[in-house]
């Protein structure tokens, strides 16, 4: 990894870290702390934070403030945090295990689990309007954005989609437009997010869409890539590439992506981010 990008990842992520761990403390009650705790735990470090990085850079590339923007970056993992809470439940993938240590439910049980993944949830919006740096406008389109992609029309709709394709094979579209939702979406919404908080115009929105549309899908064949052998029993990108023909595809989507902000992305911090998505080996 290029040591800019290393460098900027780790400022995200400690940025990200630090201000959710704080924002989460007005949850804790005596009465009930083992919420607050399941909360912290489902948040704690150990991911990349890659969705708080797409917005704070997203921001600082077009010119706003990063300090403006984090309310959004750690409304983005909020939300991300609570759907790995859910997705592990047993309902769902039965997951005991999530970046190298027992998973929400696993360490608390499958009802506090739930109630910590709803809990986080509603937090990301309370987050995204104490973004105090903003006017209430780039509030309401920013908490209007993260509903839309992370509801049912974006990540909730792609997880139904892709809980259908482990009963029978999607077809090859409604796989994309699985990964794009599900995957996709909130990805969309962080780099949407950054463009809001920097005031950012049309032109700089539409590249970010591309750039997002782009990265989501070679995300998810990298993902599929590094899982195969694992899910023969879902629909994925493997089901009708091989794994030859699935690197030669990421490595165009995350070509194009790159060049959708190419003229915003003076350091070539986005340029290595992506390559570092298509060529990371977890």
């Amino acid at each position: 990894m290029k040591s800019s990008l290393s460098s900027r990842l780790s400022e995200a992520a400690a940025l990200t870290g630090e201000a959710l761990k704080n924002f989460l403390r007005r949850y804790y009650d005596d009465d009930y702390p083992e919420l607050w705790e399941a909360m912290d735990y489902a948040t704690a470090e150990g991911g990349k934070r890659i969705r708080p990085f797409l917005v704070l850079e997203f921001c600082r590339m077009l010119g706003g403030s990063v300090s403006a923007a984090l309310p959004f970056a750690c409304a983005v993992e909020a939300v991300h945090s609570y759907s790995l809470v859910h997705d592990d439940l047993p309902c769902m993938d039965n997951d005991q295990f999530r970046r190298g240590k027992p998973s929400c439910h696993a360490a608390y049980g499958e009802a506090l689990a739930l109630l910590a993944g709803d809990a986080l949830l509603t937090a990301a919006f309370e987050l995204a309007a104490s973004a105090e740096q903003l006017s209430a406008e780039a509030k309401l389109e920013g908490i209007r954005i993260l509903a839309e992609c992370a509801g049912a029309s974006g990540m909730v709709g792609g997880q139904q989609l892709d809980l259908a394709g482990e009963k029978k094979r999607l077809s090859y579209e409604r796989l994309t437009k699985m990964n794009m939702l599900k995957t996709g979406a909130l990805i969309r919404a962080s780099c949407l997010l950054g463009c809001i908080a920097a005031g950012a115009g049309a032109k700089e929105r539409a590249a970010a869409e591309l750039f997002a549309e782009r990265l989501g899908l070679a995300f998810q064949l990298t993902d599929d890539l590094l899982d195969m052998g694992t899910e023969d029993n879902k629909t994925t990108y493997l089901t009708y590439l091989t794994p030859e023909e699935a690197q030669s595809y990421a490595k165009k989507l995350t070509d194009e992506a790159a060049a959708a902000v190419a003229e915003y992305d003076r350091d070539g911090v986005m340029r290595d981010f992506c390559e570092f998505i298509r060529d990371r080996d977890k």
